[in-house]
């Protein structure tokens, strides 16, 4: 018998794209190579092995099925799709080779490609890593491990090396394998012949070889690499001095060098050496002169994989099986004994033609197709050969040579022939033709109909692999009809001619039975044949085949003898049990086809082919099934009910239904198809996902990969409580959709459903985002999906991720919305900055950024933010009121009151830091701006006639340098780059070429955000050349914020290079300015933060005592403070823990003091012990000059105890309590010292009036409160004395208070703060009406500034009003009458930027380290004027910046994209001053800290719940990028409930209206439909249901269905009851929430419908009654529920009433037909489904009665009736017919006991 003939077709003429592209390009480089090679491979080999979805580019281009290629020439590649450049990679040298590889636990394929000295790796997206080669590496190849790398031999590697080389080639891990290597065998080199590579990460490590159960490395290096697999561990060599062929399993073993005596070696070799790769030889072929030229993987007809090596000079093709087992869940390769075969041939390619779908193991079913010398094709699955192609005809013609622009001096003969075959991919080759012409052509691989390709499929999956082979061979071999052969068949043909193979068998069947018939056994040769043993024998030989490949013929008639030659009765002859077996997979495939709605035509063509195939194998019970589901169908099969086959079908609806009425463990398992418990079939996949579904449900338990009911399930990571959390977690697992949900029978969905619905509320949170979608929780689906993005560093997911994971198909439905994120800067109406006298309303002003839809949701329609802008504005010249008549005299008056507002401009910048912090996400492309700072005034009384400052009468440089370095660190300090990186060339692109402020302050402002860390030190270097005063300020304090607390040594040289103190002798003296020493001191402290670092406090502990160069006494003080701050900052809060040498060091601090040491004499040495050149001691003989050195030790002492309730220090910091000491020390160090107790002694500090009076001595007290009475005894100096201290003790409480709350909003502190303010402000004055004398004027200043910036620093960022209108009142204060200063402005400005810190989105944190960084800012010495740096440095006064966090959130709707207003509950945990408590916020708003932060719930009625649990930690916020920030940029994703308004559209809530105007809406729907048009249309106030479902809902099918209720088309239906029922059941959907029921509400609705119809009518309106099952399903959901088999919170999610009231209208129907009965008693009696007249209706009616009382076969019936006739002593059989049909209604067990009766 001849095989089959079959026509390639024809795709096109081959050139690979490449060229194109690079043609396209243009003219290529002289330096590219002459030489190209390009590759063919298939996109699942670069996928994502977990991809979820297609939601990016990369994913969505690999899920194209076509020919993907990769085109390298020289050290370019083109990567390209289907004739489109997909990607280019340009690397630096020339690519030795190229391949895809999966390294390490990553999922994503890698494109690994090989240069002379280095390993180039590629992701998908486009990011690059490079290793470094130390050897010469040939080849590289893919494994499942990772790559192997083959090594060249190197002539070094023979010599000896022993165990203390320190060869630069070997790490340390070749050092310990070689060793353990070198003392097992005694010698050998140190070199693998293979290296692995299994992780980025990691290095190449050496391979080993095992032989005879010893590990050895791997010193193959005549074993070539030829091929290995990256799906299952194989590798091929060739070693040409043997000339043999070896085949290499790879494992992954653990170290074992027992046997190496680790005695000799003292080295934990398990503990340090890793897992290992180790080869093992399971095959070798020997006499290949040279390397087979290609070597693939196949797989053999019995489903075994095959590794083939083809020989291009031996022309032939040698295949060896292997076999493989399965040990604790590893595959272990062997090969099998004395299986290979030969095949001739000139070229082999694997193909996937005949079983495209199926996997064997890990590997695809892949086929060969072979070139034999003859010039035919052949396509062979495994030994067997299937059918020869043949070139398409068209190839033949002229026209078609034409078409394909064939030159013309090709040979137009006919006898064009097949040379070459290469490029393999799925189905696709490329032919090479005798005129050296390439053609890609397909193997016609699938039918285009995809019901004849299942049903191939569930062949391939159910057949035993020797049917499967006889199946093949039939369909296609000669004679196949040409459906198959032909490219343009339709796919109606194709399921035809697939039919006719099926009907084909059954004709072979019946001969052979006949035959067979007329066979007796006369002897015992004829025994013997017919013997269990015999068949056995034919069936292995079947199996094995002998050596060479067979004909088809010689199978056929193998096949044909063991069965004609007899086969006894109790056997099936062979061509039965092989129908069997075909009736059994198609019926899986039905079942499983049951379940998709879309798929009902395929169903009823399946049907007919299995009617006759059941008809044929006489299964009447499977023809009975087909039946109840197309009883159309029982009139082409006349049943004569003599033939009684005991096997009952396989019935899913069945199995559905016991499972929801018993439990999984009480349904039937046979009612469940075999292919469906089967492991890995594809083609039913949908029946098992559902099966696994109901099977958990109803409590299945998993026990490994399979569940209790008997099927595989794959079930996704995920904690979870309930059965129907674990549901959700196994569609997730199976990649069940919504999409997939919605194509199920509505019946069949209900319980998923409800699954969904339970866990809706709170699902638990560490579900995959894909979970959540599920659920129709978008908001979790976008924070889980971005907290991933974060993880993998990549952008932000957009919404539109959510939907494409969620529905695919409504993608277009979806609501269009302008997405917004804080990074937004939308101007929106009424927020641009109008002075009602303004010049220029355009000018920048460095806060035109602050209005987006953030702030504005924050503020609403207020106007503070406005205000803030206004009060901060530098740049625009100031309003000067003066008379209207001008004079020489108001000339004066003008430049007095301009250089007083000019004190107030130049302080505005230090607010506007604040203010604007972190506010501007730029992708920092553009130069950096900053808006100008502007000194002129302008005249409104003459037309805003502008003034400037006179040059000659004041000093106007004075008011610049400084100021612009403040502007200049305001514009730096708004800077947030988005995904928190700064670049280099930006930086170095902003640099003048003269050093100037304004790039000093931006140095300063990258640095406290952290980003100077990019700067080289080369760079560094260059700023510091310069020279340039500010410019070394600024950097020297960035780069220390820069690389706060990490001591980067080479920072530290930088900075102390400015300390002369730390010059070594040999060194030239340098005259470093104090303020650059008082810079570099601070900036040690800050670099060297919380270290305790010994040197370094020696050193600033000295820095103290020690005078500066200048004479200036006040420089000194600013030395000696720098020196205390940073010496505190060396030992933030750890006074007592830091060092042993602690007690001197406190001793030495307090004599700075002014205090007694302990040890007077110890102090004195330690003093002179540290004296150096070129400074002097602060000391007259032992005496410290306290004035200059005071100051400093407090602050050091503060902060080295903060926070330790140290009360020993506390003590000896005492408040002066006798007029003595009163007068002694002096009053602005007694307030450092209140600030110092409290700081240390941080938890007695308590927002009380109270508290404030325990820290004034009693003296204090009683003198304040006498000098009111007139009889007092105080003279002026002991007045002031006392005045002055009172009021320092005030104000250095009110900055205790200030620092302890900082950022905490407590109410508590806020009011007495604000009382203290006020009381200063107000009652300082008439506290001595009669001497007012006693109150010199210059005292406010300290008052002020204790409550003011302590106020802003309680409440920042919170924009409070009462103490916003404070500010705004002190700034309007007039600098001319000596109550407002530079330093006074500079403090208003300030406390106005915490206020409004960052916008409103940031606060002040309580941690020491930034408690610290406040008390460096907040320090109460105010500077005289603009360039007062003597005191305290004033670019320190921006160091604030380093305790705020970003404590803001925010919640974004995630429907619309929007930020939206939502009430959050906070709990906060339990501390030492109150209990656990919770409190309600309206976001956005600010969060507590970190440490208190317990949970945050979303609650109100409006947003579904969600809460994010939190574990309190004493550590700072999150920052962007951390990988385990629960916020995405402070950022919730909510999620809208459907019926509800957001609180900006519907503050007050308007649940009722939603009824009400439904209702409303709905009523005028139910009238005349002539009326409704004109109603719904007629006049601008009507509302429409689309209209009103828009405003409540963003459900895309909500909306489409509500917008299809508006159409005029459906008001002019007839059906009202119809209509109201969707109107009613649209309401129902919205107000519940529930979008998915429309459908299910819909589908059950019509189904009665329809049957009532059918019934009234007579018309056939459906000829199927797969309906009834779904509906039934529903029936047995509801009653599930009642039962309580389905746990249910809030009642079931569809109303039982409805579906009651359905079932009471199908069982009318059903119970009141006569005619119906008499057909049954008919069914009963014979098995006969009705004849006659009005066959179709009566059969249809038949089918319903049938499935809707769960009726068995007639078949079941007659055998339990046969039972009970004998039993029968009552004259009622209904009790005994109940216990033998349990699941069949009442009413039909009395209608069986009637027809017995």
């Amino acid at each position: 018998m001849s095989i089959g003939v079959r026509r390639l077709t024809l795709l096109g003429e081959f050139k690979p794209f490449g060229l194109i592209a690079e043609a396209l390009d243009g003219k290529p480089p002289d330096t590219v190579a002459e030489n190209y090679e390009y590759f063919l491979f298939d996109p699942e080999i670069a996928r994502d092995r977990t991809a979820e979805d297609d939601c990016d580019e990369v994913a969505s281009a690999l899920n194209n099925r076509g020919d993907h290629e990769l085109f390298i020439r020289g050290n370019r590649i083109i990567w390209s799709i289907d004739a489109r450049v997909f990607k280019r990679f340009t690397l630096r040298s020339p690519i030795v080779k190229v391949c895809w590889c999966h390294l390490g636990h990553t999922s994503e394929a890698l494109l690994c490609i090989l240069q002379i000295d280095c390993l180039t790796i590629y992701n998908t997206s486009g990011e690059i890593v490079s290793v470094p080669l130390p050897r010469t590496i040939t080849s590289i190849w893919p494994l499942p491990f990772g790559l192997l790398l083959q090594q060249e031999v190197e002539a070094n590697t023979q010599s000896r090396v022993s165990f203390a080389s320190t060869s630069p080639l070997l790490s340390v891990r070749d050092m310990l394998l070689s060793a353990s290597n070198h003392i097992q065998k005694g010698d050998g080199s140190l070199v693998s012949s293979h290296l692995i590579l299994m992780d980025l990460l990691d290095e190449q490590q050496p391979t080993f070889i095992e032989e005879r159960g010893k590990l050895n490395i791997m010193k193959e290096y005549d074993e070539k690499t030829i091929w290995t697999s990256d799906q299952v561990p194989l590798m091929a060599s060739y070693n040409k001095g043997k000339m043999q062929h070896s085949l290499w399993v790879a494992e992954i073993i653990n170290s074992n060098f027992d046997e190496a005596a680790p005695g000799l070696l003292n080295v934990d070799l398990m503990g340090v050496l890793p897992k290992h790769l180790s080869f093992r030889r399971i095959w070798q072929g020997k006499g290949a002169q040279t390397a087979a030229c290609k070597v693939f993987m196949a797989t053999d007809d019995d489903a075994a994989p095959v590794v083939c090596f083809f020989h291009q000079e031996q022309r032939k093709l040698l295949s060896v099986s292997l076999q493989s087992v399965e040990i604790n869940n590893e595959i272990v390769f062997d090969v099998k004994p004395d299986i290979s075969w030969i095949i001739v041939a000139v070229a082999a390619l694997p193909v996937m033609v005949t079983r495209p779908r199926v996997k064997v193991g890990l590997l695809p079913y892949s086929d060969i197709v072979v070139l034999t010398p003859e010039n035919a094709l052949l396509l062979y699955s495994g030994k067997q050969c299937l059918c020869r192609y043949v070139l398409p005809s068209c190839l033949n013609k002229d026209k078609i040579l034409h078409d394909l622009e064939l030159p013309e001096t090709s040979s137009l003969s006919n006898d064009l022939k097949i040379t070459g075959l290469v490029d393999a991919v799925e189905g696709r080759v490329n032919v090479i033709v005798n005129n050296k012409q390439m053609f890609r052509c397909a193997l016609r691989q699938n039918p285009s109909s995809s019901l004849a390709n299942d049903c191939i499929t569930a062949l391939a999956e159910g057949l035993g692999s020797s049917f499967y082979r006889h199946f093949l061979g039939l369909f296609w071999k000669d004679g196949c009809p040409a459906a198959f052969s032909e490219a343009e068949s339709s796919v109606d043909l194709e399921w035809d001619s697939f039919c006719r193979v099926i009907m084909k068998i059954c004709r072979k069947s019946n001969i052979i039975s006949e035959k067979h018939s007329n066979l007796v056994p006369h002897c015992a040769w004829d025994f013997l044949l017919n013997s269990q043993f015999h068949n056995n024998f034919c069936k292995i030989n079947s199996l094995f085949g002998t050596s060479c490949a067979l004909p088809l013929n010689q199978l056929e008639s193998s096949f044909s003898t063991s069965s004609i030659d007899g086969t006894p009765s109790s056997e099936k002859p062979y061509y039965t049990e092989l129908l069997i077996e075909c009736l059994e997979s198609l019926h899986a495939l039905y079942e499983s086809l049951k379940l998709d709605n879309l798929r009902k035509r395929d169903l009823e063509h399946l049907a007919l082919l299995l009617c006759n195939l059941a008809d044929f194998l006489g299964e009447d019970n499977y023809l009975d099934h087909y039946f109840r589901d197309f009883p159309l169908l029982c009139k082409k099969f006349l049943k004569s009910g003599t033939t009684i086959s005991p096997k009952i079908s396989p019935s899913l609806f069945r199995w559905l239904e016991n499972c929801l009425q018993h439990g999984c463990s009480h349904a039937n398992i046979s009612d469940l198809p075999s292919l469906v418990r089967k492991d890995g079939c594809y083609v039913v996949s949908l029946a098992r996902k559902i099966v696994c579904f109901y099977s958990i449900l109803s409590g299945a338990n998993l026990l490994g990969k399979k569940l209790s009911s008997g099927v595989y399930c794959k079930i996704t990571m995920g904690s979870h409580s309930s059965k129907e959390e674990l549901t959700v977690l196994a569609m997730v697992g199976e990649r069940f959709g919504l999409q997939q949900l919605d194509s199920l029978p509505s019946g069949v969905s209900l319980p998923l459903r409800h699954a969904l619905d339970k866990c809706r509320d709170s699902p638990p949170n560490d579900w995959p985002a894909a979970a959540y979608v599920l659920l129709g929780r978008q908001d979790l689906a976008m924070s889980t999906l971005a907290r991933e993005c974060k993880y993998k560093e990549i952008e932000t997911p957009t919404n539109v991720n959510v939907i494409s994971m969620s529905t695919p198909y409504m993608l277009n439905l979806h609501p269009v919305t302008v997405s917004s994120t804080i990074s937004d800067a939308i101007g929106l109406e009424g927020t641009k900055l109008e002075d009602t006298d303004s010049v220029d309303g355009s000018m920048l002003d460095g806060m035109e950024h602050i209005f987006n839809s953030s702030t504005q949701l924050r503020y609403g329609r207020d106007l503070r933010l406005n205000e803030v802008r206004r009060l901060l504005c530098s740049s625009r010249p100031v309003a000067i009121q003066t008379s209207v008549n001008h004079s020489a005299s108001d000339q004066d008056l003008q430049q007095t009151q301009l250089w007083n507002f000019a004190q107030r401009t130049t302080s505005l910048p230090l607010g506007r830091g604040a203010f604007t912090l972190a506010t501007i996400h730029t992708l920092l492309t553009e130069a950096f701006s900053v808006p100008k700072l502007v000194l002129a005034g302008r005249l409104p009384a003459q037309q805003n006639a502008t003034v400037n400052l006179d040059p000659n009468i004041r000093n106007i440089q004075e008011l610049r340098s400084w100021p612009e370095f403040h502007n200049a660190v305001a514009s730096g300090l708004r800077l947030a780059p988005l995904q928190g990186k700064m670049s280099r060339t930006w930086i170095i692109y902003n640099k003048p070429e003269e050093p100037n402020s304004v790039h000093a302050g931006l140095l300063l402002a990258l640095g406290l955000h952290g980003f100077l860390r990019v700067l080289s030190i080369t760079d560094i270097y260059q700023y510091f050349y310069q020279e340039h005063e500010s410019t070394t300020v600024g950097l020297m304090l960035g780069l220390a914020s820069s690389y706060r607390g990490t001591m980067q040594p080479a920072i530290s040289k930088i900075l102390y290079v400015h300390i002369p103190v730390r010059h070594p002798s040999s060194y030239p003296e340098l005259e470093v300015p104090t303020l650059l020493q008082s810079a570099a001191l601070m900036s040690v402290g800050i670099l060297y933060e919380g270290s305790a670092h010994p040197q370094t406090m020696h050193v600033l502990l000295g820095e103290i005592g020690r005078r500066s160069g200048g004479d200036n006494v006040l420089e000194r003080e600013g030395h000696a403070v720098s020196a205390g701050f940073a010496l505190g900052l060396v030992a933030l809060g750890r006074g007592e823990d830091a060092l042993g040498f602690m007690d001197s060091f406190v001793n030495r601090l307090f004599l700075y003091i002014g205090g007694k040491a302990h040890n007077e004499r110890l102090a004195v040495s330690t003093i002179s012990m540290d004296e150096n050149r070129g400074s002097s001691q602060m000391m007259d003989g032992t005496t410290v000059n306290v004035d200059v050195t005071a100051p400093g030790a407090t602050i050091a002492l503060a902060l080295m105890f903060l926070k330790t309730e140290a009360k020993a220090v506390a003590s000896r910091l005492s408040i002066p309590n006798t007029c003595f000491d009163l007068q002694y020390v002096r009053p602005d160090f007694i307030m450092l010292r209140v600030i110092a107790r409290n700081l240390i002694m941080w938890s007695r500090v308590h927002p009380s009036k109270d508290w404030v009076w325990s820290q004034i001595p009693e003296i204090v007290r009683c003198g304040v409160e006498g000098l009111g009475g007139d009889g007092n005894d105080f003279d002026d100096m002991d007045a002031e004395a006392f005045i002055q201290a009172y009021v320092n003790i005030v104000a250095g409480a009110c900055i205790s208070l200030g620092l302890v709350f900082a950022g905490t909003r407590n109410g508590n502190a806020q009011e007495l703060l604000y009382e203290f303010a006020m009381y200063f402000l107000n009652e300082i004055k008439p506290v001595s009406p009669t001497s007012g004398k006693f109150f010199p004027k210059g005292l406010s200043r300290y008052i002020d500034r204790g409550t003011l910036e302590t106020l802003s620093v309680v409440m920042a960022g919170s924009g409070h009003l009462q103490t916003f209108r404070l500010l705004r009142f002190l700034r309007s204060r007039n600098c001319a009458d000596g109550q407002s200063s530079y330093g006074f402005q500079m403090a208003v400005s300030l406390a106005t930027g915490f206020l409004f810190l960052g916008g409103g989105m940031r606060t002040f944190s309580t941690n020491s380290s930034s408690i610290a960084a406040l008390l460096i800012t907040l320090y109460p010495r105010l500077p005289m004027g603009p360039n007062d740096n003597r005191c305290h440095l004033q670019a320190f006064r921006h160091l604030y910046v380093l305790s705020t966090e970003a404590r803001w959130i925010q919640t974004v709707d995630v429907d619309t994209g929007l930020p939206v207003y939502a009430p959050i509950e906070v709990t906060v945990r339990e501390t030492e001053h109150y209990a656990e408590s919770s409190f309600c916020e309206v976001t956005p708003c600010l969060l507590p800290e970190r440490a208190i932060l317990k949970t945050i719930r979303v609650c109100g009625p409006r947003y579904w719940p969600q809460v994010i649990d939190f574990t309190p930690e004493d550590k700072p916020w999150w920052n962007f990028g951390d990988k385990n920030n629960p916020f995405n940029s402070g950022i919730l994703f909510i999620k809208r409930k459907v019926g509800a308004c957001s609180y900006v559209d519907d503050p007050i809530g308007c649940q009722s209206l939603l009824s009400r105007a439904m209702h409303k809406v709905f009523g005028l729907t139910s009238l005349k439909a002539s009326d409704t048009v004109t109603d719904n249309h007629s006049g601008s106030g009507s509302i429409t249901v689309d209209q009103l479902v828009g405003t409540f809902s963003s459900d895309p099918s909500l909306i489409a269905f509500a917008q299809f209720c508006c159409d005029p088309a459906w008001y002019n239906r007839s059906d009202v009851d119809f209509k109201e029922f969707c109107l009613q059941v649209l309401f129902e959907c919205v107000s519940k929430d529930r979008p998915a029921l429309l459908q299910v509400y819909l589908s059950l609705y019509t189904t009665v419908e329809t049957m009532v119809n059918q019934i009234t009518t007579g018309a056939i309106v459906s000829g199927d009654s797969l309906s009834i099952s779904g509906f039934k399903l529903a029936l047995t959901y509801i009653e599930a529920l009642m039962t309580g088999k389905l746990s249910a919170t809030k009642g079931g999610i569809l109303q039982s009433t409805f579906v009651g009231s359905l079932r009471k209208q199908v069982e009318e129907l059903l119970n009141n037909s006569q005619e119906l009965k008499d057909d049954f008693h008919k069914y009963l009696k014979l098995g006969k489904w009705p004849d006659g007249e009005s066959q179709d209706k009566r059969s249809i009616l038949l089918s319903w009665f049938l499935q809707w009382f769960n009726v068995p076969a007639s078949s079941i019936i007659r055998t339990a009736i046969d039972r009970v006739k004998p039993k029968l002593t009552s004259s009622s059989s209904i009790p005994l017919l109940r216990l033998s049909l349990p699941r069949t209604h009442i009413n039909v067990i009395r209608e069986i006991d009637r027809y017995l009766t």
